[in-house]
């Protein structure tokens, strides 16, 4: 199965946002990104604006030619946003206004009224839409009676405990991967990937369509530079 790699460009307006002009160019950044390789742009809009804007939502949305996925806790304003833009796909996260960053996937099971309306709105426009979950069955089978589409895996556990034992870090989602595939879910997954645990995620993993990664590939372009990052990155994710 090709894994696609879609980078998350959020950092890259919080260096732009520091100064309160227009460098670096998110637009261009994301353009230059799918030309190096990239086949995603993933962007979380939140309400403070604290990184990307409503306003680089609806810049970004005709320039983008892969795949643009949009993130976000689905409030009536981020949801009037993505209906109006229609992205792709729309990754539903339960992130509060306030977060730093996602930190916990969704408990689908006690939120399954809402997230099913959610869902159901996103297939009306003809919207992609995927839960932020964790790797744990009974949620996994949860979004699937929600209707989602797809899943996408909070993959910092998986992190956190590869230096340790990398095995039995990627253990639950090779379940969990193989979990979505039975109940018809395609399978995301994100949060803290980089070029020394990618590899190994995506061989171990039956199954496993896409990968959003931000933090780490600005993190490695401040060394490596942006087209040689997103290269690098691609080739964790080819087949042997």
């Amino acid at each position: 199965m090709m894994t696609k790699l879609s980078v998350n460009i959020n950092k890259v307006a919080t260096l732009r946002n520091a100064r309160g002009e227009n460098m670096p160019d998110v637009q261009k950044f994301a353009v230059d990104c799918e030309s190096f390789g990239a086949q995603g742009i993933t962007v979380h809009p939140r309400p403070d604006e604290r990184h990307i804007t409503r306003q680089d939502v609806f810049k970004l949305r005709p320039i983008v030619k892969t795949e643009f996925n949009i993130e976000g806790y689905p409030s009536e304003d981020f949801m009037q946003l993505v209906l109006q833009v229609k992205p792709e796909q729309v990754t539903l996260v339960p992130d509060k206004p306030g977060d730093l960053t996602s930190s916990a996937g969704w408990d689908v099971v006690n939120n399954m009224e809402f997230l099913t309306g959610i869902v159901d709105r996103l297939k009306e426009a003809g919207i992609r839409s995927s839960i932020f979950v964790g790797a744990d069955a009974e949620q996994i089978k949860a979004a699937a009676k929600a209707g989602a589409d797809r899943i996408e895996l909070y993959t910092k556990p998986y992190v956190d405990n590869y230096a340790k034992d990398r095995d039995a870090a990627v253990a639950p989602f090779v379940e969990a991967s193989q979990a979505a595939h039975n109940v018809g879910l395609g399978v995301n997954a994100g949060h803290d990937l980089n070029l020394e645990n990618l590899r190994f995620f995506y061989q171990s993993l039956p199954y496993l369509n896409e990968v959003s990664i931000g933090h780490a590939i600005i993190s490695d372009a401040l060394y490596m530079g942006i087209e040689a990052t997103v290269k690098a990155y691609r080739e964790c994710l080819k087949e042997d």
